[in-house]
């Protein structure tokens, strides 16, 4: 199924616009959370067809909610990329041990980003 309904996952109102801001200019539809419990929230009302998920966040930081999200059954088929400012492998190992399909440190590349997305539809 072609990629068309993201939602953006980042504390960071810049970092959202943004990354909103490549998609739209790309042709896709985005929704913004600006945390975890938003975020949830939203995939359920409105399931997406990918996640860019930030991992610094308030309350639940986006390895917990990946790991929620790919352990939910009605909401495990749903790709995510996190976006992040943590550069180590260490962190990139981690966050698709949590569920996670890609892994994208900031500052986001759009180039590397799209294509990243291409990859996975």
């Amino acid at each position: 199924m072609p990629i068309k309904k993201v939602l953006i996952v980042d504390d960071s109102p810049t970092e959202r616009y943004f990354l909103t801001d490549i998609l739209v200019k790309n042709g896709f539809s985005v929704s913004t959370a600006e945390n975890g419990e938003e975020a949830m929230t939203k995939i359920k009302a409105d399931k997406p067809h990918l996640i860019l998920m930030d991992v610094v966040m308030p309350g639940q930081n986006g390895f917990q909610v990946t790991r929620a999200i790919s352990r939910d059954p009605d909401t495990q088929d749903v790709p995510i990329i996190i976006c992040t400012s943590k550069n180590q492998e260490t962190d990139r190992i981690w966050g698709l041990r949590q569920g996670a399909r890609d892994y994208v440190v900031k500052p986001v590349d759009p180039q590397e980003l799209l294509a990243k997305i291409a990859a996975l539809g």
